[in-house]
């Protein structure tokens, strides 16, 4: 996927240098790298957008922790060049610049509406940047979050104006056309997957919730009916994007796995109460209709080729998609289940009953120093499976929990491809 994505930009700067780039003497060079840090930016910027359209092809080959990932990167790949562009572009343009021209510059972009609209977008991308800083995702929330992250679209589309009309595209027809149909693509998939799909899928499966069981402190578990499930070709360790339409939930779709394989004609989500709108699925009535995007993720007994031994270590909430999993994936199964407390394990009955049948092991590892703790590091992870080089590990939790598994994972000798991830945002 990066392969493909850097030959696109190849072919973005290739553009760039039949418009003029190759003039690189003095002035002219501060203003062909604005011109190629501003193409680079949009078009960044409108692949990122097409990626997070969640096609399914581009789900299944790709896999949603490394879309995402992938995202972020670009993202913030995206402002830094949107940033230089800016800075260049002003210099460029300050270098013969006069005392008047300066006073007038505040009107100049009240004036020139593309020019206006750029800067705009540049100010609404830099936004969903700060609000995307771990720290200061964390304190706005997941839902807070992504009302500010929906913003890009507005963003990219303001910035493709300005794009047009820059001396790159300006008189080269089959450049435009080209540019256009790039953002053209980009949006029918959105429309399609984000909007057109959905509306689909709710007429035909009609999802309602059947009941909302207390799991432990702050968790729940949801049960969700409907019609046609099994259209939906969903796995044990998928999520789907979930829009309850109940007072303060249905204007946002928030990200939550299978915690059960699918079964007929339901679908069970767990939950913890992590913000705004997970705490308040606690009081969703039996009854409440539901959409829902998907299924999504990687996490899957598809991920790689059929392994004999397979160990699941998850934290958490990320004890969702793993219980899924650990019911049914072949072969000799191991689960790991980290929490901070005892209390925290939630599911432990249908953990230790689905133990029993299958014969697997499971590891209960609460945080701290006592007789139950399970530090993650190599040496740790080596002591409670010896051979642990030899199994598949399928790995959900919080991200700083699963970047440091990771770590510990590949000193424990379990190869980089035997490590399946789902990095659950919180």
């Amino acid at each position: 996927m990066l392969l493909g994505l850097a030959l696109g930009a190849v072919a973005v700067a290739a553009s760039w240098w039949r418009a003029g780039g190759s003039s690189l003497d003095g002035g002219d060079a501060v203003d062909a790298a604005a011109r190629l840090a501003g193409l680079l930016a949009g078009y960044t910027g409108v692949v990122m957008l097409a990626l997070m359209a969640r096609a399914p092809l581009v789900e299944r080959t790709v896999g949603s922790t490394r879309l995402a990932r992938t995202h972020a990167l670009g993202g913030r790949l995206v402002v830094l060049l949107m940033s230089v562009h800016a800075l260049l572009a002003t210099a460029h343009w300050a270098e013969g610049a006069s005392a008047a021209q300066w006073r007038g510059l505040a009107a100049s972009l009240v004036q020139h509406v593309l020019l206006l609209e750029a800067v705009i977008a540049f100010l609404l991308l830099l936004g969903a940047a700060v609000a995307s800083i771990r720290s200061a995702r964390r304190r706005l929330g997941y839902t807070a979050w992504h009302a500010v992250h929906t913003t890009t679209y507005a963003a990219t589309t303001l910035g493709l104006g300005h794009q047009l009309v820059g001396p790159d595209l300006a008189g080269r027809p089959l450049a435009r056309a080209a540019w256009c149909a790039l953002y053209a693509v980009t949006a029918l998939l959105l429309v399609r997957y984000r909007l057109v799909e959905p509306l689909r899928a709710a007429r035909r499966h009609r999802l309602r919730v059947a009941a909302v069981v207390p799991e432990g402190p702050g968790v729940v578990s949801v049960l969700i009916t409907g019609q046609h499930l099994a259209e939906l070709r969903s796995e044990a360790g998928q999520f789907f994007r979930w829009r309850f339409l109940a007072a303060g939930l249905w204007w946002t779709a928030n990200p939550y796995s299978l915690s059960a394989p699918p079964r007929g004609d339901s679908l069970r989500i767990t939950v913890k109460a992590l913000g705004p709108h997970s705490r308040a699925l606690a009081r969703l009535r039996p009854g409440t209709r539901v959409w829902a995007r998907g299924p999504y993720g990687g996490l899957t007994g598809r991920s790689g080729p059929p392994a004999r031994k397979v160990l699941l270590l998850g934290g958490g909430i990320g004890i969702a998609p793993l219980r899924a999993l650990f019911e049914t994936l072949p072969g000799e199964v191991t689960l790991i289940y980290r929490a901070r407390r005892a209390e925290d394990l939630v599911l432990r009955s249908e953990l230790d009953a689905i133990a029993a049948t299958r014969a697997a092991r499971v590891i209960y590892a609460i945080d701290g120093s006592g007789a139950d703790s399970l530090p993650l590091t190599g040496r740790a992870l080596r002591a409670a499976v010896p051979d642990i080089a030899d199994h598949v590990v399928y790995l959900a939790g919080p991200p700083g929990m699963t970047a440091a598994a990771e770590r510990s994972l590949r000193r424990a000798g379990v190869p980089r491809r035997h490590v399946h991830c789902e990095a659950l945002e919180i």
